[in-house]
């Protein structure tokens, strides 16, 4: 594992012996590029002594630091995936915090004439189509994963000079399909975090298939003798308390006029489509 340090602490006996301050975070580039992540931390951090480390790459590359035991906490949104780890035991404590939504963004001319659509796979076979370009993260992030499940309902493979592929965050895709005018899939909250440099418009929105769940959970403790269970944990409770849900709630109405994220602490995964049972 690493990034891992520790500090020396002194039981009342005098023996020194090893507390684990720091917690390694493996999250998606979502809550860090929307700003979430700068408000959320310091709080934590204050309140139960922790320091955070955090890793924001794509949902895939996090659920892999979990599966291998890189990591103490996820913070992440792809939950068949995340689903997968949990039922073969390497994550645990896993719990449902918020969600918004994925958008389809793109120039504001809308060569490809997707603006209002209701159906995502209808707009995607429009911009193909049209042979309009398409910028794709192509990290096997959360937002990726939505992505290509979107192509494949579309029955439409992205071959073609059409579609480019940048292998990066949403912050620096969004920043290139404003650059080149080119469609992407966003979600909502890094969109509007970054709206202001970007020469793109939501132009496609609303539809159930696009939402976009987070959940946090801890990595299992067997993974590595190194991981902070206790700040793992620590980590969870404090996703979900009251605090934090109240944070998420709040968080972008002053900047933005609405939330850029909803919290859904507490809710039955049910809701959502998501068939396990919640952990109390």
């Amino acid at each position: 594992m690493f990034f891992m340090t520790a500090c020396g602490a002194s039981t009342p006996e005098g023996n020194s012996e090893v507390v684990k301050k720091d917690v390694i975070l493996a999250t998606t580039t979502s809550t860090q590029d929307s700003g979430l992540l700068d408000t959320l931390l310091p709080v934590f951090e204050e309140e139960y002594g922790y320091f955070v480390k955090t890793i924001a790459v794509g949902t895939g590359q996090a659920l892999a630091m979990g599966e291998k035991g890189d990591a103490d906490v996820l913070l992440t949104h792809a939950p068949d995936a995340e689903l997968k780890l949990y039922e073969n035991g390497d994550i645990q404590n896993y719990r449902l915090v918020m969600h918004n939504d994925f958008v389809i963004v793109g120039p504001a001319n809308d060569p490809a004439g997707i603006k209002g659509l209701a159906s995502s796979s209808e707009a995607f076979q429009k911009v193909a189509e049209a042979g309009e370009l398409f910028v794709s993260r192509a990290d096997d992030s959360g937002t990726h994963k939505k992505e290509l499940s979107i192509w494949k309902k579309a029955g439409l493979d992205t071959n073609g000079s059409w579609y480019i592929e940048t292998g990066s965050g949403m912050g620096q895709t969004l920043n290139i399909a404003s650059e080149k005018s080119g469609y992407t899939l966003t979600d909502r909250g890094t969109y509007l975090a970054l709206q202001k440099s970007l020469d793109l418009e939501i132009l496609v929105e609303g539809e159930t298939d696009l939402l976009n769940i987070y959940h946090v959970a801890q990595v299992n403790p067997e993974k590595s003798n190194l991981i902070n269970a206790e700040g793992a944990k620590a980590f969870v409770e404090f996703m979900v308390s009251e605090k934090a849900q109240s944070i998420i709630k709040d968080f972008g109405i002053a900047e933005y006029g609405s939330p850029l994220f909803f919290p859904d602490a507490g809710k039955d995964p049910a809701e959502y489509g998501l068939n396990y049972k919640p952990e109390k």
